[in-house]
């Protein structure tokens, strides 16, 4: 992307039918300096975008199963291709399934452990600071943003996590206590080419003080989760 910069790079956002946090992944794109794009589902245009977000929510109502009719938009098509030419996709929550589902990452969601949705503010470990979306993290790094799901437990066998442990693409891991049973605590992956990243907990929602998670400086003070956004938009504009 020579000659871009933060205001010209474009970040699409997905709706599906029941997505309810495209709103707020849009306002952390533009809290991090870039153009939020709205994408539709049955639109396969992706309108010249340099990135997409897959928020959260409950596409498709989660029939069938979390993401699985969601996989079969016309928007994922573009997606999918795009995806494999290089462009950065973020799934988050419902956009993971999402993700797992297109066959864009590995592994598969399904029913939190204790069978209950959760919804808290969970620490997470940044194993892998090396992605288009974690650039602006460092390694062992602990990170405080928002968890909420009923089908967020991680599970593939042994042989995929071995893997993923293999090449160094697990990106986060829930740290202390395992919020819905993922294998191996694992929060959230990459793929070979560290281009396209999922993960269960929200960082669009920790991106503005006074509306994150508590931390050190107080109450909803929290906006780790902002490095997502700015990690990718630096990523694109040094292109």
């Amino acid at each position: 992307m020579s000659g871009a910069t933060l205001a010209t790079t474009r970040i699409g956002v997905v709706t599906f039918p029941g997505t309810l946090d495209d709103r707020d992944a849009a306002r952390a794109v533009r809290l991090a300096g870039g153009e939020a794009v709205s994408l539709w589902h049955a639109d396969a245009d992706l309108h010249g975008v340099d990135a997409v977000v897959l928020p959260g929510g409950f596409s498709y109502g989660d029939y069938l199963r979390a993401g699985a009719i969601s996989r079969f938009a016309p928007v994922m098509e573009s997606i999918v291709d795009a995806a494999a030419g290089g462009m950065p996709v973020l799934g988050i929550c419902n956009g993971f399934q999402v993700l797992t589902e297109a066959h864009l990452l590995p592994g598969s969601m399904v029913k939190n452990d204790h069978l209950h949705f959760i919804c808290r503010e969970q620490v997470l470990v940044v194993e892998n600071a090396d992605t288009a979306w974690t650039r602006d993290y460092t390694a062992g790094q602990r990170i405080t943003i928002p968890l909420k799901n009923q089908d967020g437990q991680f599970v593939a066998d042994d042989r995929t996590l071995d893997e993923l442990e293999a090449e160094g693409r697990v990106v986060f891991r829930y740290d202390g206590w395992n919020p819905n049973g993922s294998r191996r605590g694992i929060a959230g992956i990459t793929n070979t080419a560290g281009n396209v990243v999922g993960l269960m907990p929200h960082p669009e929602h920790a991106v503005e003080a006074g509306f994150g998670p508590a931390n050190e400086a107080g109450p909803r003070a929290g906006t780790d989760g902002l490095g997502f956004f700015t990690s990718v938009l630096g990523a694109l504009v040094s292109a």
